[in-house]
């Protein structure tokens, strides 16, 4: 199988994904709790667990990218040291 992105562009998104995962995660958690720095304002929405739903989804879906991506780097890591089975 070949990969459909550049190396480059695989390392990035998987670099971007878990900085995203880890950030989105506390963020998350931080509205899930109703945390005085999230919900204290008036200004704040009043349903934070609603909030915390929408951002968990945002998690899995760079979870989604993560897994793509790192499927990508494996492929490019595999055909660089020549491991791939080639039919001609």
């Amino acid at each position: 199988m070949k990969p459909v992105v550049s190396a480059f562009n695989a390392w990035t998104c998987i670099v971007i994904s878990v900085f995203a995962i880890v950030i989105l995660s506390v963020i998350g958690s931080m509205f899930a709790s109703g945390n005085h720095a999230m919900m204290g304002s008036t200004e704040d929405p009043k349903d934070g667990k609603g909030v915390a739903a929408a951002v968990f989804g945002a998690v899995v879906v760079y979870g989604v990218f993560l897994l793509f991506c790192g499927s990508q780097a494996f492929l490019h890591q595999r055909q660089r040291a020549g491991g791939e089975i080639a039919l001609r």
